[in-house]
């Protein structure tokens, strides 16, 4: 066996095949025995969960710095609304109707698909959920771009695998919530949110709030379908009750299409200019 060593120390998986070509003995089948990173029992204990939550945020970030990934345009929406030629199959009526922003979200990650292709896939690649609904039309937009998209993925009851238009080699998979957050924000230079959900008002609204709170850089915030957010959120009582300033109404844009949506990214980057 070839010793593959770094620095002056053997590998860790150089250790762990050694470890595996051992006698088997008492002493050997113990779980006392076991290297403790090939200890899954032991990585699971809830003392490890600080390790946890580093191993989650460490992995994507290498694995995404290995790629050259820069800059991400973050897209939220309802894993329920349905493609359009899929309406007829939605749960209720309104759903339905929702369904023409699967077919915008897809022209919307298409132009964001077609600039991250200019720059080599390096910078405004689409990053969703990895969902289906409003995920899955935004992954699959960029695809039809020739893109890569990022998919991130949690471990969730009624979840199913990664639609299909993620990227493989960028698809990820989350045990907690905190850090899959910490991902979507990292890299990402806008955000557009589409109709859905708790977890999409729990997405936005924690982007709004570190934005107001100077704990990250003003980035275009695009709402699209102003009549599905003015009806859900009454944006105005907020400010007239003083729970928010005034100001504060404009941490955030209403948008129709996509078009009007990637304008309003193109001239913030000053792309074409």
């Amino acid at each position: 066996m070839t010793e593959k060593r770094v620095s002056i120390f053997p590998a860790a998986d150089y250790d762990a095949k050694r470890a595996s070509m051992l006698p088997d003995t008492p002493q050997t089948r113990s779980p006392s025995f076991r290297l403790a990173f090939r200890d899954p029992e032991f990585l699971e204990r809830d003392e490890l969960r600080p390790m946890r939550l580093q191993l989650e945020l460490l992995k994507p970030e290498l694995i995404l710095r290995e790629r050259g990934i820069v800059s991400t345009v973050v897209m939220f929406g309802g894993a329920r609304i349905p493609a359009p030629d899929a309406s007829g199959t939605a749960r209720t009526k309104t759903l339905g109707e929702l369904s023409h922003f699967y077919h915008e979200a897809r022209r919307f990650a298409r132009l964001v698909g077609e600039e991250s292709v200019r720059r080599q896939g390096h910078e405004f690649v689409v990053c969703t959920g990895g969902g289906p609904g409003v995920m899955e039309a935004a992954n699959r937009g960029a695809s039809e771009a020739g893109a890569d998209s990022i998919g991130l993925g949690i471990v969730l009851p009624r979840e199913e695998a990664p639609n299909a238009y993620v990227t493989p080699e960028l698809s990820f998979n989350f045990h907690y919530f905190a850090v899959r957050k910490m991902h979507f924000l990292m890299r990402a230079r806008a955000v557009a949110v589409f109709p859905g959900g708790f977890g999409t008002l729990d997405e936005l609204f924690e982007t709004l709030t570190l934005i107001q709170t100077d704990r990250m850089e003003p980035i275009p915030v695009l709402l699209f379908g102003a009549e599905f957010w003015r009806r859900i959120v009454n944006w105005q009582a907020l400010a007239e009750a003083g729970t928010i300033s005034p100001e504060d109404l404009e941490l955030f844009r209403f948008v129709e299409t996509a078009e009007e949506g990637w304008e309003i990214i193109r001239k913030a980057e000053g792309i074409g200019d």
